[in-house]
């Protein structure tokens, strides 16, 4: 397997659960039906201070310096992605728990896991959120609210990148692939369970209405 077939398998594989993360639900489960910006500023900076710890704790554990280097230009940019989102919020957040997707990532303890799961599947996931937060900024009218979100994800598609890329190096057989293959997907998985279950308990469908 190569990177971009590893990547549209994930994608493939993942589908019904990656579109559905994709609907306009997600930005209810991610601020429990509030749907004002602050509320939904606070739910992305607290996702990326999670990232930024993440993957800063990986750089310090990582034995390869080529998975390092990359675990901490990650963890660089995380940092800046939540600097710049409490710059609009107007102050910092921290949470008060790490939540069902980034306790699995931090389990994940070589580096064919944590990049097809942290860069990859939490990779697909993010851009996801991205997207329905610049169309929040889209309908607020608010263009540089929609601009700070495409450059996090312009941002993040390059990140997710670099974890394709990584995999194409650590990868050394078919077994390493669908290893990093099981992972990418099972991020994904946590990622929509728990946004179902946000849903579930705001008694919102998670599935589409047709």
């Amino acid at each position: 397997m190569d990177p971009a077939a590893f990547h549209e398998a994930v994608e493939s594989a993942k589908q019904t659960e990656l579109d559905r993360l994709g609907s306009n639900k997600l930005l209810i489960a991610l601020t429990d039906a509030s749907l004002e910006e602050e509320t939904i500023l606070r739910a992305a900076a607290l996702s990326e201070y999670l990232a930024r710890e993440t993957f800063q704790s990986w750089a310090e554990s990582e034995e390869s310096e080529t998975a390092r280097e990359v675990f901490e230009d990650v963890a660089t940019q995380e940092d800046e992605h939540y600097e710049r989102v409490v710059e609009r919020l107007g102050e910092p957040v921290e949470p008060d728990s790490v939540g069902p997707m980034h306790s699995y990532l931090r389990q994940r303890e070589d580096m064919v896991e944590r990049a097809a799961a942290g860069l990859v599947g939490r990779g697909l996931v993010s851009l996801k959120t991205h997207m329905q937060i610049i169309s929040f900024y889209i309908n607020e009218a608010d263009e540089p609210g929609a601009n700070l979100f495409r450059e996090l994800r312009s941002e993040t598609e390059a990140s997710l990148q670099k974890g394709l890329d990584l995999l194409e190096e650590c990868c050394e057989d078919d077994e390493d692939w669908e290893r990093a293959q099981m992972v990418a997907e099972y991020v994904v998985q946590v990622a929509y369970d728990d946004y179902a279950d946000s849903l579930s308990e705001l008694g919102v469908d998670p599935k589409p209405i047709c």
